[in-house]
């Protein structure tokens, strides 16, 4: 992994199918969820508090189980794999990196490779060079031997995203990266997320608050509210006045932008 994998072509790696959950029997948080994410593409899910997103990623993540429906990593439901067959094919970053962490950034990077590594559980050489490759393409090799709590957020954030990498996953769940973040962290990070699907060959899902920025760089949107998909699909295609209002509960007007997606504003 010394230089980016060759990119392939797109297949799909999960799909959420007729996905229903509630924490409590009568009241349900998600109601016939449907969607399918790409290798090779970053996907983002979008919509106001309340609508489900976080609670739609953990169901992703296997740590919540479905009321009616499944997720299928693989096409193999997400809840029977093991802990270390997950790990092979499926990375998280939270929304706020871990501040419990005070080892070097360089070893935090390398605990990506745990559910690799053989039965003495020693990281080799190729480890070395895998977890150097992912903090050379997050720009974090400038701080491996500081700790997580000498880095700002955005440097922090970049690290987790170094780590998700270094697990070498098929598919990396991201739960908003750029929350609390300046704005030039926030492009940076929805760069890397873009380069990961693109020239990584990952498959990137995103929960997001920010429209415009979901929208000038993921390939594919899902809007939701109240627990159901609004609209999913290309930018172009879902970023639309009247699926905003539906989504928000609130007029918003699409201000034109030459060579890039519009930018919405509530009015």
């Amino acid at each position: 992994m010394t230089s980016q994998p060759e990119p392939q072509t797109s297949r799909e790696i999960l799909s959420v199918n007729d996905l229903t959950f509630g924490y409590r029997p009568e009241v349900s948080v998600l109601r016939g969820v449907n969607l399918s994410a790409d290798v090779g593409k970053l996907m983002c899910i979008l919509g106001p508090n309340g609508s489900g997103k976080t609670t739609l990623l953990r169901c992703m993540l296997g740590r919540l189980h479905p009321t009616k429906g499944s997720v299928l990593l693989e096409q193999k439901p997400v809840h029977k794999f093991s802990a270390r067959a997950l790990a092979n094919l499926m990375a998280y970053v939270p929304q706020q990196p871990a501040s419990a962490f005070s080892i070097p950034v360089r070893e935090i990077v390398l605990t990506a490779r745990l559910p690799h590594l053989g039965v003495l559980g020693l990281a080799g050489q190729k480890d070395l060079e895998i977890a150097a490759a992912a903090m050379q393409m997050t720009d974090t090799l400038d701080f491996a031997t500081r700790t997580i709590g000498e880095l700002s957020g955005g440097e922090a954030q970049r690290v987790m995203i170094a780590r998700a990498i270094a697990q070498q996953p098929s598919i990396c769940l991201l739960d908003e990266p750029t929350s609390h973040l300046d704005i030039r962290n926030q492009m940076l990070i929805y760069g890397m997320m873009q380069r990961l699907g693109h020239d990584w060959n990952m498959g990137v899902i995103c929960v997001s608050h920010d429209i415009n920025l979901a929208s000038r760089f993921a390939d594919t949107l899902v809007l939701m509210r109240n627990g159901s998909v609004i609209a999913a699909g290309a930018p172009s295609e879902v970023i639309t006045e009247d699926i905003l209002r539906e989504t928000y509960n609130v007029d918003i007007e699409l201000i034109p932008v030459e060579g890039s997606s519009p930018i919405a504003r509530a009015k």
